[in-house]
């Protein structure tokens, strides 16, 4: 299930910085979704490996929140898929994931991902830890 969402657009501003959320939890995409769209992101969502290889060959996100525990091919998986990839290899990806035991944190950075977040998330954070990364990628 691939959803676009934005807030209009007023035409006097830049446009706003896409989000790819791949996460396989309704609630858990609902809740990321508003969060990120009181912000003025847009987002984009996808439920699994497939949907999210499909969005990014339609158009690269500013930065992606993936869950680890996706059902098929998994989050580690799927982001060292996407970092192999010369045109998305820039893209920061954060995990965001109920494994918190010793050495996950470790293995999911390992595997490509830049930053990491357990869950539940903590909303403050999150969006602290997205800021951070977008303003790491603006030219």
């Amino acid at each position: 299930m691939k959803t676009e969402n934005s807030p209009p657009d007023d035409g006097q501003t830049e446009a706003p910085k896409r989000i790819l959320v791949i996460e396989d939890q309704e609630l858990n995409r609902k809740v990321v979704r508003i969060v990120l769209q009181s912000r003025g992101y847009t987002v984009v969502e996808a439920t699994d490996a497939m949907e999210a290889i499909a969005s990014l060959e339609d158009a690269t996100p500013h930065l992606i929140l993936m869950d680890i525990a996706l059902p098929g091919q998994s989050g580690e998986d799927l982001t060292r898929r996407i970092k192999a990839n010369l045109a998305w290899v820039d893209i920061p990806i954060i995990a965001l994931t109920a494994a918190a035991m010793s050495g996950d944190r470790e293995r999911i950075l390992k595997a490509g991902c830049d930053d990491y977040l357990s869950k539940p998330i903590d909303i403050k954070v999150l969006i602290e830890r997205v800021e951070t990364h977008l303003g790491r990628t603006e030219t």
